[in-house]
């Protein structure tokens, strides 16, 4: 199956990758021969809701490579970004970038930097928000304060350990997944 763009860009700070990180990034790989991801640096987290509780990136970057690699995923770049464009104004081969509902206006933002650069805009393309079942959309911000899992399911009182992560009688890895003793992580969902 022919993909639609030949280079395609998605960026965030994807932070305790969580279903919607995940869709994302699915449809960039579904729409793109080669991804791009830009990954924000440390210094740009700063100002982030919760933000000293957000994975360094080393750990942010190895969880990527982890959903990539379970998910046979190979055609991509990850690029550490320092501003919230990145190097979408400076590659001219990109041809589209994917974000969320709720990240659209900075894809608007994207493609005015390129065209003041004499850049083509990028085609973009947009992805529903992923709901939590206590409000809205999953966000890593609402996994940082403890209120919902990666999954968007609500952490009640009594119900996860004093980090906040895990449901009694099972173990999770930073993605939220479910694993036994044995069977390793689920990276896929």
């Amino acid at each position: 199956m022919g993909r639609k763009y030949r280079k395609v860009v998605v960026g965030g700070t994807f932070d305790r990758l969580h279903l919607g990180h995940k869709a994302l990034l699915r449809k960039a790989f579904e729409v793109g021969k080669y991804v791009y991801i830009g990954l924000t640096s440390d210094e740009m987290i700063r100002e982030k809701p919760y933000a000293d509780k957000i994975l360094p990136y080393e750990l942010r970057l190895k969880d990527l490579i982890k959903f990539f690699e379970v998910n046979g995923y190979s055609n991509y770049r990850v690029i550490k970004i320092h501003t919230a464009i990145g190097f979408a104004d400076d590659m001219k081969s990109l041809e589209a970038i994917v974000v969320s509902e709720e990240t659209y206006k900075g894809a608007l933002i994207v493609n005015r930097a390129r065209e003041e650069k004499g850049l083509r805009p990028l085609k973009i393309v947009t992805i529903g928000l992923v709901r939590s079942s206590l409000g809205p959309k999953i966000s890593s911000s609402l996994i940082r304060a403890g209120l919902i899992d990666p999954f968007g399911r609500p952490l009640s009182s009594g119900n996860e350990t004093p980090e906040g992560k895990a449901f009694k009688g099972q173990k999770r890895n930073t993605y939220g997944d479910t694993y036994g003793e044995t069977e390793g992580a689920d990276y896929s969902d």
